[in-house]
């Protein structure tokens, strides 16, 4: 099979129909084998009614629905798991992401050898302060933290190797930073292609403040973990081990200070009225817990299970 495509959406019946009809005109003029994945993550509306539609019409199409909302990357999780494609394609259902880029991508990956190509949305017609400027300040943090030089992570057409969607694992918000999580597992031929950005053709936008500040929250993990993740103890065990001595050296600084004064008859404070005496004394109890965080994160990862992460309501095809 040449194609999955992979469609996560909420609440966008209104443009399901035309999306799907769009694709298959695609598919039918390149010749292509494959499937669509319409990846329902909770949607109150009749989104699910049209992806069943277009599932008794057409065998190729397919569908995961979960019993709420989850977010983007539980969906891509269970569409990645699902994907039997040569190439996996990811977009957007709000018709933002337009299906005549699919052949450009898709020939990137298998005549470039690329093992993941992200689309680049150049000129866009999204809100310039809700939107734009915070995407470019997003974008420039992600390039300098990550040393992927992608100019819109964001951007939600993607094409993969289908090795490359097995080994990647996505959770919370992380499905922006996938060539991030990508490189961490050895994934270094990552391209990038200027697409065609559409201006919302119905409903409202689903990118908000919220989803702003945890993309960043979500960046700082991603660097902490592609670090230090297997071996915690290399940053919290460093840590502590390097505030204990500093504490400890500074207790025992004090403590000689005032012993020397006592011998040279000088007068002198009580040690315990000291206040550097309590900040050195405070290190050493930081220090010891750093150290035991690094050491409770080496027994977690040997130890950690895969508890569920969603809950999947049908399943079509």
């Amino acid at each position: 099979m040449n194609l999955s495509i992979l469609i996560p959406l909420l609440n966008e019946e209104e443009s399901l129909n035309e999306l799907y009809t769009w694709i298959i005109k695609v598919m039918q003029t390149n010749n292509y084998s494959y499937e669509i994945i319409f990846l329902d993550d909770g949607s109150t509306d009749n989104s699910w009614h049209c992806i069943e539609q277009f599932a008794k019409e057409n065998p190729h199409v397919k569908g995961i629905r979960f019993m709420k909302n989850f977010g983007k990357s539980q969906a891509l999780h269970a569409g990645f798991a699902k994907a039997q494609g040569d190439v996996i394609i990811t977009m957007d259902a709000d018709l933002q992401d337009s299906p005549e880029e699919i052949p450009g991508l898709y020939d990137m990956i298998t005549n470039g050898n690329f093992d993941l190509v992200s689309g680049w949305k150049k000129k866009r017609y999204d809100s310039i302060m809700a939107k734009n400027l915070p995407s470019k300040l997003f974008n420039w943090a992600a390039r300098k933290t990550s040393g992927v030089y992608l100019n819109d992570f964001n951007c939600g057409l993607k094409a993969y190797k289908n090795v490359v969607v097995k080994n990647v694992e996505v959770s919370g918000e992380m499905h922006r930073y996938i060539p991030v999580l990508a490189k961490n597992a050895g994934f270094n031929k990552i391209g990038e292609k200027v697409v065609q950005h559409q201006a919302r053709k119905y409903g409202e936008s689903k990118f908000g403040m919220s989803r702003f500040i945890n993309g960043f929250l979500d960046l700082i993990t991603i660097w902490f973990l592609s670090r230090y993740g297997k071996r915690p103890m290399h940053f919290f065990g460093a840590a502590g081990v390097l505030m204990f001595i500093i504490g400890f050296i500074s207790t025992g600084l004090i403590i000689g200070v005032k012993l020397y004064r006592l011998y040279a008859g000088f007068h002198t404070m009580l040690v315990t009225e000291n206040p550097l005496f309590y900040i050195a004394l405070t290190t050493m109890i930081i220090g010891t817990q750093l150290f035991l965080a690094g050491f409770l994160g080496e027994i977690i990862l040997r130890t950690k299970n895969n508890e569920e992460r969603y809950k999947i309501a049908n399943e079509l095809n």
